[in-house]
């Protein structure tokens, strides 16, 4: 793995918001999963770890966007975290795989990758968490991927073009949404030849 992106670890993140701004909206949930390799050397995906977070103090919820994701922010059974500790929480895997890979550091797959990136680098700064094991700017995103494999570009679409079925009932979560953007990027990455292998 690690020579495959050149010492990076793919990590396929979701995140659900209170909106559309990363510096105004809370971050509700976070999902991430990252990659491992099979006997064949073909990338699938590993296990997923996520957690709900409490709205951080000063943020904004657009109740919209509660209408998407169908979040109740008061349920009982979201266990719902503060960042920092959420954030300890799904970091502890992505170093744990970047550790056993050999990897410098994780790298996000995400679909419309910088949305995600952006929302969890602004948790990072406003719990001044040190240690983050994300690339703070590279991404591989699977809109652009997608349209380059099946000329889909959303997340449902482009699912279903790669063979893989799609819930609309499950969508808009987390883990969900991360799970199927797992197979959606290791389906591409293994239809093209290893780098070193072609020919």
């Amino acid at each position: 793995m690690a020579t495959r992106f050149r010492g990076y670890l793919p990590v396929v993140v979701d995140v659900e918001t209170g909106g559309f701004d990363w510096n105004r909206h809370a971050l509700l949930e976070i999902a991430v999963l990252p990659l491992d390799l099979d006997d064949e050397g073909r990338l699938v995906p590993g296990e997923t770890t996520n957690a709900h977070l409490e709205p951080a103090p000063g943020l904004e919820i657009d109740p919209k966007s509660l209408e998407i994701t169908g979040i109740v922010l008061g349920h009982p059974f979201r266990f719902a975290k503060p960042e920092k500790a959420a954030l300890d929480h799904v970091f502890a895997p992505v170093r744990a795989a970047c550790r056993k890979h050999g990897c410098q550091r994780a790298i996000l797959v995400g679909h419309n990758a910088h949305f995600d990136l952006n929302f969890l680098n602004a948790a990072i700064a406003r719990t001044g968490h040190k240690r983050s094991p994300f690339h703070p700017f590279s991404v591989f995103d699977t809109v652009t991927l997608a349209g380059v494999a099946y000329g889909q570009t959303v997340l449902a679409r482009a699912v279903q073009a790669a063979g893989f079925e799609w819930d609309p009932n499950e969508a808009h979560s987390a883990v969900y949404d991360t799970e199927r953007t797992a197979e959606l990027f290791c389906r591409i990455v293994n239809s093209w030849p290893t780098p070193g292998r072609a020919g």
